[in-house]
């Protein structure tokens, strides 16, 4: 082995946790240890969540066929990007208060109080009625974190969750119009 491979064998296989996954260390954001580790705990089931979310967006988006098929692939792709950006900004806040984000697949779905659909694929309307169902129960968590973060004096957390509320919230309304009896699409009847 050459000291080029013997450099990357030791880098690969060298460990030094910086911060250990389930802990929450001090801050510099001056929040007492027991409310950071009450909201990071929170923040971290509502990035799980949402990361659950956004791969079952992702994957409608994939997916999604139909005469309908431009402005939903648009919309579910958009709709990945928000819960994205979502996750990021939960994260990096999380991380302020001194805990560790949830990362890996199997951390993220013990960690998520929502199940992703299984692998097959579905028709467009099952499709978002799945999705809505797990949008309404991020939004009732993300509406206990803002309050258990005002509660807990973190008023800039509940600030955030409440931005990230809004977003979640106007996607999953877009989701219930596309859900409406209404279409100027026909089923090729006569009339």
């Amino acid at each position: 082995m050459g000291v080029a491979s013997v450099l990357m064998y030791v880098m690969s296989t060298q460990k030094n946790v910086r911060k250990e996954a389930g802990t929450v260390e001090e801050n510099t954001l001056r929040l007492e240890q027991g409310k950071s580790e009450q909201i990071v705990d929170a923040l971290n089931t509502d990035l799980a969540a949402t990361y659950v979310l956004y791969h079952q967006l992702k994957k409608h988006h994939w997916n999604v066929e139909g005469a309908e098929f431009r402005d939903l692939h648009l919309f579910l792709g958009d709709a990945a990007e928000n819960a994205e950006e979502a996750a990021d900004e939960l994260a990096e806040r999380l991380q302020a208060l001194g805990g560790a984000p949830v990362a890996g697949p199997e951390a993220l779905a013990a960690a998520s109080p929502v199940e992703s659909e299984d692998e097959d694929v579905y028709d467009i309307r099952t499709s978002l009625e799945n999705d809505l169902e797990m949008y309404g129960d991020i939004i009732e968590s993300l509406r206990e974190h803002v309050e258990l973060a005002t509660d807990l004096g973190d008023h800039a957390t509940a600030q955030i969750i409440r931005e990230i509320l809004v977003e979640t919230e106007e996607d999953a309304h877009h989701i219930e119009h596309y859900l409406e009896d209404d279409t100027l699409v026909t089923d090729g009847a006569t009339h």
